[in-house]
């Protein structure tokens, strides 16, 4: 089975480097020299990383295959594959898209708490976006402690929340914080959060 990293964009510079969109959680482990990919089209690989770098927020990757703009050109669109078996351990963890996820039940137990809305891919951890059943917003660290079970078959990801972690999360401190007792909502939102 072969997972998409990427897809190339338009060339940079003249000495065949390439933009491209980044569809991996782990760009660090995936892009180094060296790291051959299997191309779609076909006709355009396998290409074999050569050096990657950032420029500012866009990933820069330069093939061996590939010497000149013009070459890259040709390349533009292109998506990029890696072999999964080598990978399957780290790709549990790291295989879920923001497509895969939107509009997945979220359950804490078999309660029925929101659905997934979205996925915020950061540095340090995702962040499961979250519309709760009361319409709020809220983001929840998307790592196995927090979230143990992603089951896209059965339609639900399961979280096992900190106590407080809706509440807190629920942008919520900014109504508390308008009222002029703004001490006392935000404990009540503490103690029921330690109800819960």
């Amino acid at each position: 089975m072969q997972l998409q990293v990427a897809r190339i964009g338009k060339p940079h510079g003249i000495r065949g480097e390439v933009t491209v969109q980044v569809l991996t959680d782990a760009p660090g482990d995936r892009f180094v020299p060296g790291t051959q990919f299997v191309v779609e089209p076909a006709t355009a690989g396998p290409l074999t990383i050569v050096s990657a770098r950032w420029n500012k927020d866009i990933l820069l990757l330069a093939f061996e295959e590939i010497e000149t703009r013009n070459e890259a050109e040709t390349l533009r669109g292109a998506k990029l594959f890696i072999e999964t078996e080598e990978l399957d351990d780290d790709d549990d963890d790291e295989g879920w898209y923001e497509h895969e996820l939107e509009g997945l039940d979220v359950r804490v137990g078999d309660q029925v708490v929101g659905k997934v809305s979205g996925l915020h891919t950061l540095p340090v951890q995702d962040l499961l976006v979250v519309t709760a059943t009361d319409g709020k917003e809220v983001l929840i660290p998307f790592v196995e402690q927090i979230v143990p079970e992603v089951n896209v078959g059965e339609g639900y990801v399961l979280v096992t929340p900190p106590p407080g972690l809706f509440e807190v999360n629920a942008e919520d401190e900014s109504k508390a914080g308008d009222k002029p007792a703004s001490a006392g909502a935000a404990s009540e939102v503490a103690d029921a959060g330690d109800n819960a």
